[in-house]
């Protein structure tokens, strides 16, 4: 059974359209990867709605610099 990390990690690489094989590492800083454009980024932020429930407004997701920055704000705003 998968982690809530991997599976995160399984999801934004399916959202960031990336290759099967490519290691996405939670210090890694998600707009630096060349898949990363606008388009990317509503894919994103689809998957977090779609997938956690979530929606993280623009001005919030600017701040965010990492992929696990990303995932602990989901955790964060994840209803219980």
């Amino acid at each position: 059974m998968q982690t809530m990390m991997e599976k995160f990690i399984d999801h934004f690489r399916e959202a960031l359209d990336a290759a099967e094989g490519k290691e996405i590492k939670m210090e890694d800083r998600f707009r630096d990867y060349e898949e990363w454009d606008s388009l990317r980024y509503l894919s994103v932020i689809a998957m977090i709605d779609s997938e956690y429930d979530v929606i993280i407004d623009t001005t919030d997701f600017r701040k965010i610099e990492t992929v696990g920055g990303l995932m602990e704000e989901i955790r964060k705003r994840i209803k219980t």
